[in-house]
């Protein structure tokens, strides 16, 4: 038996929005975070502190290490100062623009894929988000895959993300990019999109958003959790399968794994001697399709990148046939738009969950 991810129109986060250009933010909050509280569904996984809206419109100046301008921040390829909070900003890295939206930091033009199938619009925006990219007037700026300098420079930015690695990272054109604007270097496989809303919140001065969004957030999923018909020491493997090829299966710490945790479930670690990565993830072990059945151990299998047909095709694969969740009718897919997991997309899954495993 398995389930479609119904499709969910999502608002833009947070009811009350600050405008772009506001000078406002608040310092730099710290979240801890740990695999120990998804036990707990009534536990938030944000335990940042609460201030008022008279604190979230202080002007900024000075030093960064009070949540003032100009501020240097420390990200995967250094340090950069950004001398006032950025107002236009230009993400290189597709799979990051979905958490920059979701923090209201005020994206100009994104890298977009030229690969839509279901996961992106006709701009080449990711499903998830797409509607609010087009609100706030985001523009294409080149297809993933062919890096195009004189289309950044166009956007006159005065903030550029970078991301270390995946199809969509520029990595390479960091120099040139510092050259332009304030370049900042994320990491999105190794954390969660919390985290990398806090980093990025730190980045935009919009420490504020990513707080508010987080909490927001982490309510909804113990909220949800409190209501999931999952028996206890429930297991699950995450999978995103290809037929005949090698495949990822998720890691306990990776980022699917964690929102999975927070909802009940124990994470099945898959078994690394099939793990063909030439470089080892922290997220994903890509398992040989020989080694695919040995690494898919769960009693539950969700597959992401996948709808209803993903799965009768992972179901009627005969060296798959002995997968624990095969034989006990437990295979279901998390959407076309799980394979990136960011605000938008997590609160698909965590409705998804709700309203499937729901009491």
């Amino acid at each position: 038996m398995s389930f479609a991810l119904p499709k969910t129109g999502l608002p833009t986060p947070l009811a009350k929005r600050r405008n772009h250009n506001s000078s406002g933010s608040i310092p730099r909050r710290t979240f801890t975070r740990g695999i120990a509280l998804a036990a707990s569904a009534a536990l938030s996984l944000s335990l940042a502190a609460c201030t008022t809206a008279a604190e979230s419109e202080t002007p900024l100046e000075g030093t960064g290490a009070s949540g003032e301008w100009p501020r240097t921040v420390t990200h995967e390829a250094g340090e950069t100062t950004i001398d006032a909070m950025p107002e236009r900003i230009v993400s290189t890295t597709l799979s990051v623009t979905g958490t920059l939206l979701a923090i209201d930091a005020p994206v100009t033009a994104t890298a977009f894929t030229p690969a839509q199938g279901g996961t992106a619009d006709e701009n080449g925006f990711f499903t998830q988000w797409a509607d609010v990219a087009v609100q706030r007037n985001v523009e294409p700026l080149y297809p993933v895959g062919e890096f195009d300098l004189e289309a950044v420079i166009a956007q006159e930015p005065d903030l550029i993300v970078v991301s270390t690695s995946g199809n969509d990272s520029v990595l390479d054109q960091y120099e040139t990019l510092s050259g332009i604007a304030p370049t900042v270097v994320v990491n999105y496989g190794d954390q969660s999109w919390q985290d990398l809303a806090e980093e990025l919140g730190e980045a935009t001065g919009h420490e504020q958003d990513a707080a508010d969004v987080v909490e927001e957030f982490d309510a909804k999923v113990a909220e949800t959790a409190e209501t999931l018909r999952i028996e206890e020491g429930a297991t699950a493997s995450i999978v995103s399968y290809n037929p005949g090829r090698p495949s990822p299966v998720g890691k306990t710490i990776g980022p699917h794994a964690q929102l999975l945790q927070t909802l009940g479930f124990s994470i099945a670690e898959p078994d690394e001697q099939y793990d063909t990565s030439v470089q080892k993830r922290e997220d994903f072990s890509f398992s040989s399709y020989e080694g695919l059945a040995e690494s898919v151990t769960g009693s539950y299998t969700f597959l992401i990148s996948a709808d209803e047909k993903k799965v009768d095709a992972f179901t009627a694969d005969p060296t798959l046939a002995n997968v624990p969740a095969v034989v006990n009718n437990k295979v279901y897919p998390l959407g076309l738009a799980s394979f990136r997991l960011d605000y938008y997309s997590s609160t698909e899954i965590v409705d998804w969950f709700g309203e499937t495993f729901g009491k």
